[in-house]
């Protein structure tokens, strides 16, 4: 294959947006939609990836900064073929110039591949057959249906404008040509700007063949230039993904109630209730269940697990057949071993809790190591912040801890040690027994409760 370079045009201000944040940073999928194209560029493995950025300053280059990327900027903006120009000196000068949009979030690399296949002795430009191809230039073809020219549409006529095969934008082209032809360009249009569509005319005249691919589907070349385009490529994202997750196997209760902002790897018999937010990467074992209304971010959960409804859980890993929620809130650094069962209201930070042990309900259990087969009561929490600085809990295997028990930490609790209600730990227990705190209990038949005046 043909050394290839990527440049990716991210320069528009996009006003319909009405957004401060510049058009190719809007988010899709929890990623900016020229992250997606990145991506894409990344796995053509090509020579060289430019990205072309102008409007926003810098909030474009320092959102797509990387080792692999080389970021030009294009000021002012003055068309595509302009914007092209910018990246020419720094491309590899041999083999194929593939041209992507940072708001085209969707094209895909099969798609691209089939551009490229063709080597780089032509101009090859993908194109669609759109039902409204308003906003679009227009494919121009001969009587031998080839291509003869495109036409923008602001430059149409009306017959032209009839026309429903059209330019998405993208293109290949031979790059030993580019600095020849980019350089011929002319803003003799209505926008006065340098078309890079404008290159097939001049690619004709030189005598280099000119073909089209057509896009596999007509979502893979949808641009973003609304917030209420932007919310439609966002549903044609998560659908896709939806797809692919029930090709493999995966039970969606409600295929349109699914939102994968991230990666999602699933084993077999995973079953997904409605309304499931998956933000980074989450992997999920054999025969889980994930109830309703769940958030998992960054999270990897053992098989056998059920996620109860209105569970929300974060940069943690879960280990088998655990039961979690509802309503529990697993936070970072939690790592739970198996068959441990946390409850509904139940919080966890930056704990280890070992195999079968339980805090079923009202509980908060942070920066804490519990063993094996220990009951944590409700209401109990360990009391891991003295205003300036976080300490450890440790409580040893088979510790069974009653309702509304407080674990002033830095604090261990010995093996096997019962912890009656309402007690208060701030010293290291000795293995065994019961601890308690000395109460007194009185009943005063002269007292009168307040009255409201």
């Amino acid at each position: 294959m043909s050394q290839l370079n990527v440049v990716i045009l991210a320069a528009g201000q996009g006003k319909r947006m009405r957004s401060r944040l510049p058009k190719v940073l809007q988010p899709l999928a929890g990623r900016p939609l020229i992250a997606h194209v990145i991506a894409t560029a990344r796995a053509m493995k090509p020579a060289r990836i430019c990205v072309v950025c102008g409007h926003g300053g810098d909030q474009v280059p320092q959102a797509v900064k990387a080792d692999d990327l080389v970021l030009v900027k294009q000021q002012p903006q003055l068309g595509t073929g302009h914007a092209l120009a910018q990246a020419l000196p720094h491309l590899k000068a041999s083999g194929i110039t593939l041209v992507l949009y940072g708001d085209v979030p969707l094209i895909g690399e099969e798609t691209l591949a089939a551009m490229i296949a063709g080597g780089g002795d032509r101009l090859t430009v993908l194109t669609a057959e759109l039902d409204d191809p308003t906003g679009y230039g227009r494919i121009m073809r001969n009587r031998r249906g080839s291509v003869e020219a495109i036409v923008e549409e602001k430059d149409a006529s009306v017959a032209q404008r009839n026309l429903h095969e059209v330019n998405t934008g993208i293109i290949a082209l031979p790059t030993a040509r580019l600095e020849g032809w980019l350089s011929r360009l002319t803003n003799r249009n209505a926008q006065r700007e340098y078309y890079l569509t404008d290159v097939v005319a001049l690619a004709l005249a030189d005598r280099i063949a000119v073909s089209t691919v057509k896009a596999r589907a007509n979502w893979e070349v949808l641009g973003v230039n609304s917030k209420q385009q932007l919310a439609q490529l966002e549903r044609l994202y998560q659908s896709q993904a939806a797809a692919r997750l029930m090709d493999a196997g995966v039970t969606l209760a409600d295929p349109a109630r699914l939102d994968v902002r991230g990666g999602l790897v699933c084993g077999t018999d995973v079953r997904i209730d409605v309304n499931c937010l998956f933000e980074g990467e989450v992997k999920l074992a054999d025969h889980i269940e994930i109830g309703a209304n769940c958030v998992l971010r960054d999270v990897e959960v053992g098989p056998g697990t059920r996620i109860e409804p209105f569970t929300f859980i974060d940069a943690a890993k879960i280990g088998a057949n655990c039961r979690v929620g509802p309503y529990a809130r697993i936070r970072p650094g939690t790592r739970l071993a198996e068959d441990v069962h946390i409850g509904n209201f139940v919080e966890v930070k930056a704990a280890e809790i070992g195999a079968r042990s339980k805090a079923n309900h009202l509980s908060y259990v942070g920066d804490a190591t519990v063993g094996r087969d220990v009951n944590i009561g409700a209401g109990t929490i360990t009391c891991n912040y003295d205003g300036a600085a976080k300490h450890r809990t440790v409580i040893e295997d088979d510790v069974h801890i009653g309702s509304d028990v407080q674990l002033v930490a830095p604090v261990t609790v010995a093996k096997g040690v019962t912890i009656g209600a309402g007690t208060t730990i701030w010293k290291d227990t000795p293995p065994g027994g019961l601890v308690i705190n000395a109460k007194t209990q009185e009943h005063r038949t002269d007292w009168k409760r307040p009255q409201k005046k």
